[in-house]
């Protein structure tokens, strides 16, 4: 099969990426422009349109996102293989190449497959080798998302650690991970452990006494574990991975297994045709044959199987297994056996599915004199609001919390929401590990701390008295002055505003995590891809994006506005350092000289304005702004009104404050309440 651009088709969202727009304003070219190429196949809702047409018509119309370079208009020639393994062996074998990996005779690239590996090690010259395999396996795995299943890289770094701190000063020699996927947890090992002369990158000692070291994989799906081999080999420094492909619970160990110092696992779960009835008389099964429903306790035994004596294994696990009643007998056996050192439930969306609070299991090999303790420990609560302003966004994982928690209760601390549960209270009729079913009213309240709860709380309603004063003045006019309104539409052509619409930021430019001082923080009211990362694009990038009307990017003073329905809302900028703004954020930027932004954010927020300018569908999601509506008020009477509403703004941030220290507070007098360790000064 030959590859060419005139045979290559693209949706309606590559070439917004192509453009460095979002989705709808390519609707809006469709619908404006006669010369619009027209759709060669798909379907009315999702056509697709020849690729060479759609670059012949960018480029007409100036048009082609400067930042759209070679990789994208490479992927959507990938994506044209129109097959998750065809594309997942163009992704391995790029990897390969670049990791000096032999080429697997067993899977050889077809024609069209080794001609965009070639493009793509050609362009790699410019683009960078590790950034280009990079480029195409995001893109694969965002295409494929419910068929590949990944671990987020914090949490793959988080279990790392964990592994690091139940291994302590034993050294590391092997590190396997016999459900692999795409290797992310291989190489969090390998970025924890490889370090100078095979030192521990985080403490410095050695992790395997100055030798070598290895890591092992396997998956069941052939082209995934290849991916997985040539990612390692391209991103695990100098080490040579072993990723091997069988189905791990019917075929055992393997030929080539060695016993392992520390398993890191996120194994397939729910699965009922894992190989019941012909491993009835497993030798893995030390602590009973898991029944049919309890699949992941068969990846538990199978783990533990794997270690030689003082081996770790961490496993990411459904909360169900440590409840369910059909494995209570192997979760006693466990308990006995003193092989259970620790189980963490992690915060909804640490990983898939993002919907439900996964536990961390922490496993060691059978001790020589059990365990006769269980540590447990919850972390759900350890969220931060990334929020845009005073609009809601979903919460993200504090993944500092979350490892801080975590590591110090491994430590033998006793950090909030953890407990140390003797085994003997463990074991019972449901012997359920659910750590917030222990750790519930594990955090001893202090006197100390009643006392500093009082203190934040009696602060709160200073400053909650204090504005209020000002506004206790205020009264309702008998006869309310009669004004007419004037649409942010008119005002815009007056130039009294200028409307900037935030816009989607091309993947490439897109970084997540901490926003460092030379970053600029993008603002959306979605979800972050990677929950627990924040959004941001450096700063030279940001600026010159804002300069070309592709991104805008806020000011002190300027009015944002989000035209999204169950998250509108409207609010001045006060912070001095830029921010760039997602797809359903407008930035405003007043005159000064002629209205008040405090004023005008006033009347922009009120949910009525909103209604009317909300589209006139039944499943209306946004709002136009510009149909937005101020009254018409002279400029002295905005600033006296804008003040107001910047009192206002005052007492809602600290009335907020004032609910959050009055929750901690209650909960806290309420765990003494039911403890019985309420008393009086």
């Amino acid at each position: 099969m030959t590859q060419n651009t005139d045979r290559v088709s693209v949706t309606l969202a590559a070439i917004a990426r192509l453009a460095g727009v979002g989705r709808a304003a390519v609707s809006n070219w469709r619908r404006r422009h006669p010369d619009f190429p027209k759709p060669v196949g798909g379907t009315d809702a999702s056509p697709l349109f020849a690729l060479s047409e759609v670059e012949g018509w960018l480029k007409r119309h100036d048009k082609i996102s400067p930042t759209a370079g070679a990789l994208e208009r490479l992927w959507p020639r990938v994506e044209d293989l129109a097959d998750r393994d065809r594309m997942g062996r163009v992704v391995a074998g790029l990897g390969a190449r670049f990791g000096g990996l032999a080429t697997d005779p067993d899977r050889p690239l077809d024609r069209a497959e080794r001609r965009l590996v070639d493009e793509a090690a050609r362009l790699a010259a410019t683009e960078g080798q590790i950034e280009t395999f990079r480029f195409l396996l995001d893109r694969w795995l965002g295409t494929h998302v419910r068929q590949i299943a990944t671990t987020p890289a914090p949490l793959g770094a988080l279990m790392a650690d964990i592994a690091a701190v139940a291994r302590g000063a034993d050294a590391v020699t092997t590190v396997a991970d016999p459900a692999c996927g795409t290797g992310t947890l291989l190489l969090a090992a390998a970025r924890r452990w490889s370090g100078p002369d095979g030192t521990d990158r985080r403490t410095g000692a050695h992790a395997s006494d100055g030798g070598e070291w290895s890591l092992h994989g396997n998956d069941s799906d052939p082209v995934v574990a290849a991916v997985a081999e040539a990612r390692l080999a391209l991103e695990a420094g100098e080490l040579r991975p072993v990723v091997t492909t069988r189905d791990t619970l019917r075929d055992g160990a393997g030929p080539h297994a060695e016993p392992a110092d520390v398993v890191l696992c996120n194994p397939p779960a729910n699965e009922r045709d894992w190989g019941h009835e012909e491993l009835a008389t497993d030798r893995r099964w030390l602590f009973g044959q898991p029944p049919r429903t309890e699949s992941e306790l068969a990846w538990v035994q199978h783990a533990l199987s794997m270690l030689r004596a003082g081996g770790v294994a961490v496993l990411l696990l459904p909360p169900g297994v440590a409840a369910r009643r059909a494995g209570r007998r192997i979760r006693a056996g466990l308990l006995r056996a003193g092989v259970i050192r620790a189980v963490i439930a992690l915060p909804a969306g640490a990983a898939p599915p993002y919907g439900v609070g996964l536990h961390v299991w922490v496993l060691t090999a059978p001790p020589a004199r059990p365990r006769s303790t269980v540590t447990l420990v919850d972390t759900a609560d350890c969220r931060h609001t990334s929020s845009v302003s005073t609009a809601s966004r979903p919460s993200a994982i504090d993944w500092h919390a979350v490892r801080d928690r975590t590591l110090l209760a491994l430590q033998g601390g006793t950090p909030p929401g953890s407990v140390s549960v003797p085994v003997t209270d463990l074991l019972g009729e449901e012997t359920d590990l659910t750590p917030a079913r222990h750790a519930a009213t594990a955090h001893q309240v202090r006197d100390v701390d009643l006392r500093r709860l009082w203190s934040r709380f009696d602060r709160g309603l200073l400053a909650a008295r204090d504005t209020s004063g000002a506004l206790r003045t205020l009264a309702v006019a008998e006869t309310p002055p009669v004004h007419g309104s004037v649409s942010l539409a008119e005002l815009e052509l007056a130039k009294a505003v200028d409307i900037a619409s935030g816009a989607t930021v091309p993947e490439g430019l897109l970084r997540r995590g901490d926003v460092p001082e030379d970053g600029v923080e993008l603002l959306t009211v979605l979800a972050t891809p990677e929950p627990g990362e924040g959004l941001w694009l450096d700063r030279e990038d940001a600026e010159r994006a804002d300069r070309e009307g592709r991104l805008p990017l806020t000011s002190f003073g300027d009015v944002v506005v989000v035209a999204a329905v169950d998250s509108f809302d409207a609010w001045v900028e006060t912070s001095p350092v830029p921010r760039g703004l997602g797809p359903h954020l407008h930035r405003v930027r007043v005159d000064q000289e002629r209205l008040d932004p405090w004023f005008l954010a006033a009347c922009l927020r009120l949910r009525s304005n909103a209604r009317r300018a909300g589209t006139r569908s039944s499943n209306a999601s946004r709002v136009d702004i510009r149909r937005l509506n101020a009254p018409r008020v002279p400029l002295e009477e905005q600033r006296a009104y804008g003040e107001v509403h910047r009192r206002l703004v005052d007492l809602e941030r600290e009335l907020g404050e004032l609910g959050a220290v009055g929750e901690e507070l209650t909960s806290g007098l309420a765990a003494l309440l039911a403890t019985g360790r309420l008393g009086q000064r």
